[in-house]
């Protein structure tokens, strides 16, 4: 694989700085590609960027210096796809592969533009949905979209980010589990290795802004023509317009326009995943090791049926059991400070009124947060615009407002 950006001297660094302080880094003369480092005084070596890469890729070769000798590596996320040969290789190493997640991406080597695309791979139907989403979310509301990439002033770097986390935060405690990428030594990294990436064209941001504030964030990598989509987000508060979808249409038509030729969706499953892919893959764990040792060949042996038996369980979805269970122990404690889920329904309103007399809801302000969906249900289902509509609460009735389109 070509200017693979989780093998960029930046990538590398950042992770090793964030990841493994005080740790030695290393090169081996087996395998050209990954950087390795020791996380403990057992001989495995385990590749730079561990987990947080969205495929590694790596060329094996025949060399004669024996600095593998008895030793084990470990090699994390190999995508399938990349057709990695691994049978060239010194005399007395073999190598165990661990499949582990599922993969999704889309080949968009044989599309012209978006709308080709589209007609190949949805109904009629389908595409109407698609395209009715995007049109009602621009008719309802002040939306641009920008992709972040190359020149980008740090100031407005600093704020997307910080738009990206608030998003993160807000989606995982609707959905009452855990997520990784919002744990403070992992955000700390993501935030210091994007932008000089941004910078070198290795990764990007793409923005759906409502007026000047980002309700969309996608963080991707790039390759010479493949875009990793790393971590995506929305605001739940515009469901009802399914941003997903919006987001995944900009992506296909920017990578289209730029000429890349695989958008990538990167491992874990997903229903939209399987609606938009029309290629799956798996990620497997590679275990290197030095055959030739028995404590190397028990070590590998081991890795490769702890990961194995990971993946078992991974399979009864015991993992996002145990993200609901670790976001329960996490937030049983803590006061709830959310807004309550509301329910409800709209009708037309029977009864005259004097607007004047009631008092005006201002959507901006936060304690008025938890009414947004309701207004932009209200958007989507009556083809109507925000700045158009108004929302006041009716007196002596806590549970009752009108919207005025």
């Amino acid at each position: 694989m070509i200017h693979n950006p989780f093998l960029s001297d930046i990538f590398k660094s950042v992770w090793s700085k964030h990841f493994c302080k005080n740790k030695a880094v290393f090169k081996f003369s087996f395998l050209d590609g990954p950087s390795f480092f020791k996380p403990s005084s057992l001989p495995i070596y385990v590749n730079i960027g561990k987990n947080l890469t969205k495929g590694i890729s790596y060329t094996p070769l025949d060399s004669d210096t024996p600095d593998h000798r008895g030793k084990t590596f470990l090699l994390y996320d190999v995508p399938h796809f990349f057709n990695t040969n691994t049978d060239k290789h010194p005399k007395g190493l073999k190598v165990y592969k661990a499949k582990q997640y599922p993969g999704f991406l889309i080949n968009l080597d044989s599309y012209s533009d978006l709308n080709n695309y589209m007609t190949s791979t949805f109904s009629k139907s389908s595409r109407y949905k698609l395209n009715k989403y995007k049109k009602r979310l621009e008719d309802s509301f002040d939306i641009s979209y920008k992709m972040l990439i190359g020149d980008v002033a740090k100031d407005e770097y600093d704020k997307v980010f910080e738009h990206f986390k608030n998003l993160l935060q807000k989606r995982f405690l609707e959905k009452q589990i855990t997520n990784n990428n919002l744990d403070p030594k992992e955000w700390d990294f993501y935030h210091e290795v994007t932008y000089p990436m941004i910078l070198e064209k290795q990764a990007c941001l793409f923005v759906i802004y409502e007026r000047e504030k980002p309700i969309e964030v996608t963080l991707s990598y790039l390759s010479e023509n493949i875009l990793f989509d790393a971590i995506t987000v929305f605001d739940i508060d515009f469901a009802k317009f399914h941003l997903g979808s919006v987001t995944i249409m900009k992506l296909i038509e920017w990578c289209l326009e730029n000429q890349f030729k695989v958008l990538d969706f990167s491992k874990g499953y997903f229903d939209y995943k399987t609606r938009w892919a029309n290629k799956t893959y798996d990620f497997e764990y590679h275990i290197w090791y030095d055959s030739k040792s028995l404590y190397a060949s028990i070590l590998a042996f081991s890795i490769k049926t702890y990961f194995t038996l990971k993946q078992k369980l991974r399979e009864k979805n015991i993992n996002t059991k145990l993200h609901r269970l670790r976001f329960f122990l996490k937030n049983s404690k803590a006061e709830s400070t959310e807004d309550p889920i509301m329910n409800y329904q709209f009708s037309e309103s029977t009864q005259i009124f004097d607007l004047t007399q009631l008092d005006r809801i201002t959507l901006d302000d936060d304690i008025n947060g938890h009414l947004k969906p309701m207004v932009f249900d209200f958007l989507y289902l009556n083809s109507e615009k925000l700045n158009d509509v108004a929302l006041y609460k009716i007196d002596n009735n806590s549970n009752s407002y009108l919207i005025s389109g």
